[in-house]
């Protein structure tokens, strides 16, 4: 004679709790790399944002004009919607002296960049200027 057993009740499948913990674990997980790329995304628009601000600043300093025709002051415009600034001065140091006898006078020269929607970006340079405007 041959007897059948019938499976345990405790193997025979999951358990209301044992699913709930299952899918716990999954919308835990789901979450956390939901959080990942919304943070990845939110970097990625930042970077592509600077990396157009520095470009159009780039592009604005690469445009300027002569070294005998930057003339002292500011001047400003606009380019693909962002607004843009240039700042001409004198360039003091306290590591050389103002009077010292050479044809070069340096000047700083300041571009600002403001994105539509972000905060401003300056690059900065020292020109030379012949002293006298020539």
């Amino acid at each position: 004679m041959s007897r059948t057993t019938a499976p345990e009740r405790s193997t025979a499948g999951f358990t209301l709790i044992e699913a709930l913990v299952a899918l716990s674990i999954v919308a835990v997980s789901l979450s956390s790399i939901g959080a990942l790329i919304a943070t990845t995304v939110r970097g990625s628009r930042t970077i592509d944002r600077n990396v157009v601000q520095l470009e159009t600043a780039r592009a604005i300093a690469t445009a300027l004009p002569d070294r005998g025709q930057l003339a002292l002051g500011s001047f400003s415009g606009e380019i693909a919607g962002h607004r843009w600034r240039v700042d001409v001065s004198p360039w003091v140091t306290t590591d050389v002296g103002p009077r010292q006898n050479t044809p070069w006078a340096p000047q700083l020269v300041v571009v600002t960049v403001q994105a539509p929607a972000g905060a401003p970006m300056q690059i900065s340079t020292v020109r030379l200027q012949r002293r006298g405007g020539g």
